[in-house]
């Protein structure tokens, strides 16, 4: 078996790709507020843990990931492959005595920060080039390994007098990755990838020992990326018709592979422990990495920007990835948080064949989804036939929002009148009705800047034969 490194030909085909891999690599690593005392920061590590097995057996945790898909490669293809993971590095602060002595202590107050004990997490990467013609049958298994390293670090004052020191600890990490292929019964040239990540650690936890123990020798947010120099893998959210069946055949245990890297391009796969879409990708209004994907850009920098003083100093001893959120949060001008604001992501102009594009007389450019684009509807002008009336702008109606509804709120405006404003037409086909409350004190306000309530025709009963 010929293995090698990946080297250039890797970095350029994984540069896209490696963008969202790094925000599954650190998805969750530190959430807000950013400090270690925060709850949510107690219990870490959520994401692609592989433990040691003599951990895992006694544990709901798993020590390995399987992945399987489709490709298509050509002959001669080598498939690049980069197994990533963090290491916890176990940090632990002291005070300085006199006489150049040290002991631990829980929290170590400086200017700018509060020093605390944390594991930080500790980034590596295993690159390997793997030629395909050679993984049948058995493939290849490719044992690594990590090994312990201690480290110290002197805190100063500002007047340079030292206060402190951190000790780090990481200890051994061994892992093991086996990669095969299998071919697909059928006319096309076309092989299942079978790459197993485990956790080969021999470490053996003393008695009584917790999760905490297990976390230095573990692979954290474990995942694979896979690069053909020359073919193709196939989608697994969105197989072509005659590979579904094979594609269903493919068991994918504690992770997931979708297509990622460039649009267009199907020679990088990425296998995530967050289930993704195809070609996932970072929002481009995004200046820098929040690790706390669960909330919005502009909300989490919000909130963190309107932090205590003291609760920056203690996020910023958290960890430095911590401290560089609480900066870029504080430093953020105007025209940034402008431009986090409102970003409509999912709606396109015409791209392909199966979109819907402009009507015709839309002017040239317009996107599919504008009411412009279509000139067969008119909202202020438009009626739909409710029972024997027909109703439209101006017309009033009685409110009876059915139990369908996902805003309970709604249930409120049981049998209140309300003016209809417009009739509307999604891209699905559906009729809405946008109407404002009567006796609302607001509803000139709301009629001003366009903001309605939005009923289905089923929803309401005309008040009017007309």
């Amino acid at each position: 078996m010929t293995t090698s490194t990946a080297g250039p030909e890797a970095d350029s085909r994984f540069a896209a790709a490696r963008k969202i891999a790094d925000a599954v690599l650190f998805e969750g690593y530190v959430l807000y507020p950013y400090r270690a005392s925060a709850a949510k920061n107690r219990l870490r590590w959520q994401f692609g843990v592989l433990v040691p097995p003599s951990w895992g057996a006694d544990s709901a945790e798993h020590s390995a990931q399987r992945t399987e898909c489709l490709m298509e490669p050509r002959r001669g293809a080598r498939l690049m492959v980069e197994v990533r993971f963090l290491r916890a590095c176990r940090r632990t602060v002291e005070r300085a005595l006199p006489g150049w002595a040290f002991e631990a202590t829980d929290a170590l107050e400086l200017p700018d920060r509060v020093l605390v004990p944390w594991d930080e997490g500790v980034e590596e990467r295993i690159e390997l080039s793997l030629p395909v013609d050679e993984l049948a049958g058995e493939g290849v298994s490719v044992p690594f390994s990590r090994p312990a390293t201690e480290e110290t670090e002197i805190v100063h004052t500002e007047e340079g007098q030292v206060t402190g020191r951190l000790l780090r600890r990481c200890e051994q990490v061994d892992g093991l990755l086996r990669v095969r292929t299998t071919e697909v019964p059928g006319p096309y040239a076309v092989l299942r990838l079978t790459a197993e990540l485990a956790n080969a650690s021999g470490w053996a936890p003393p008695e009584g020992a917790g999760r905490d123990a297990a976390l230095p020798h573990s692979l954290v947010s474990a995942h694979l990326l896979l690069g053909l120099t020359d073919g193709a893998f196939l989608s697994m959210t969105d197989p072509p018709e005659w590979a579904r069946g094979a594609s269903a055949e493919c068991r994918n245990e504690h992770t997931w592979p979708v297509l990622a890297g460039e649009q267009g391009r199907s020679d990088v796969l990425l296998s995530s422990p967050i289930i993704l879409e195809d070609h996932p990708m970072i929002a481009p209004e995004s200046v820098g990495t929040l690790y706390d994907a669960t909330e919005i850009d502009e909300i989490l920098a919000l909130r963190t920007a309107t932090l205590t003083e003291q609760e920056k100093r203690e996020a910023r001893g958290t960890d430095a990835r911590a401290g560089a959120v609480i900066d870029l949060a504080d430093s953020m001008p105007p025209e940034v948080w402008e431009r986090l604001h409102g970003a409509v992501r999912a709606l396109r102009e015409i791209t392909g064949p199966d979109e819907p594009g402009p009507a015709p007389g839309a002017p040239p450019g317009t996107p599919w989804w504008d009411p412009g684009a279509d000139r067969s509807v008119d909202p202020d002008n438009d009626r739909v036939q409710i029972g024997a009336v027909s109703v439209g702008a101006g017309s009033r109606v009685l409110l009876k929002p059915g139990l369908r509804r996902t805003d309970a709120q709604d249930l409120f405006l049981h049998g209140r009148g309300a003016l209809v404003e417009a009739v509307l037409h999604d891209v699905d086909g559906s009729v809405h009705l946008a109407v404002t409350v009567e006796d609302d004190p607001g509803a000139d306000l709301w009629r001003e800047q366009g903001r309605f309530l939005y009923f289905q025709p089923d929803e309401v009963v005309p008040l009017e034969a007309t």
